[in-house]
């Protein structure tokens, strides 16, 4: 069974958990709007004659491969820590559930 102590101590992780969930949701979130920028800069670059030329040329550009995998860090970040808060939730609601079920055979005895 866990004790308060061993809880309370769950409970101050969750919480540093919690600052690293929202900046890698906020750099995600950077990210995916900027691509549209970066896309934008990259065909006004281009010397393509048609729109689909100039998008050809963004899309293959290193600037947005590398852009790319920058956004694939970031998603991979915001998805591990958003499951670390996600255990600490499910660890909480057993707890308490542990809690529940002891208080409910002490009051049978």
């Amino acid at each position: 069974m866990q004790t308060m102590e061993n809880f309370e101590g769950r409970i101050e992780l969750m919480s540093k958990a919690i600052a690293p969930y929202a900046k890698a949701k906020a750099e995600r979130t950077y990210i995916e709007y900027f691509r549209k920028s970066k896309k934008a800069m990259l065909m006004q670059q281009s010397d393509g004659k048609t729109i689909a030329d100039r998008e050809a040329y963004a899309y293959s550009h290193h600037e947005y491969l590398a852009l790319l995998d920058g956004l694939k860090a970031a998603v991979y970040e915001e998805e591990r820590t958003k499951f670390a808060l996600e255990k600490f939730k499910i660890e909480f609601e057993h707890w308490r559930t542990c809690q529940a079920n002891d208080r409910w055979q002490k009051d049978r005895v």
